[in-house]
């Protein structure tokens, strides 16, 4: 059976979306990058730790398959998280204004015999944002426990000029690159 070490409502829907059976798990893991370590070793440190977490957290379960993940904003090498607040939000969304950023999602999949992992990284473009727009979108509570203080899959699509890449890997779950994952995890599986 698969299970989710995930909270993330987006991420279970998109798991949903590919007709998978899962369980969620609650893991804990810190998201702290390290000094001198990539947002792109970070972002795959991090799905690998959930991964890992989630798979200790079954013990006595020898056919467990758990799935982490992770997906970050990433401008100019920082990484942008989740805003602690509504100012922190603004700041992000106005960094972003008018300019191309990265977003690094990453895949893991581990069982007690392998682990593969998956990176998708997409380009967003937002349009030029004016302080009332900023104001009126953190007002929504939408960019609240979303990395970079926006989703894609909501209201913040009016922010966006051009997406290059994978919209779900936005939304936090490449799904494409997940279902090839999961296809070669059960292929390579004895």
């Amino acid at each position: 059976m698969l299970h989710l070490a995930s909270q993330s409502p987006r991420r279970r829907q998109l798991l949903e979306q590919l007709g998978i059976e899962f369980a969620v798990l609650h893991v804990d893991v810190p998201e702290q990058r390290a000094p001198g370590e990539s947002p792109l070793d970070y972002v795959s440190r991090v799905a690998r730790d959930k991964a890992r977490a989630g798979l200790a957290s079954l013990t006595g379960t020898h056919d467990a398959v758990v799935l982490g993940a992770d997906t970050e904003v990433v401008l100019d090498d920082e990484v942008f998280g989740k805003p602690r607040d509504a100012e922190d939000a603004a700041g992000m969304l106005r960094r972003l204004s008018g300019r191309t950023h990265a977003v690094i999602s990453s895949v893991c999949v581990v069982s007690a015999r392998q682990e593969q992992s998956e990176t998708c990284i997409s380009r967003v473009r937002f349009s030029a944002l004016d302080e009332p727009t900023i104001e009126a979108y953190v007002a929504t509570g939408e960019p609240f426990g979303k990395a970079g203080a926006y989703a894609i899959q909501g209201r913040g699509a009016l922010l966006i000029e051009h997406l290059d890449g994978s919209y779900s890997g936005v939304m936090g779950l490449p799904v494409y690159e997940t279902g090839r994952l999961l296809r070669r995890f059960n292929a390579a599986s004895p």
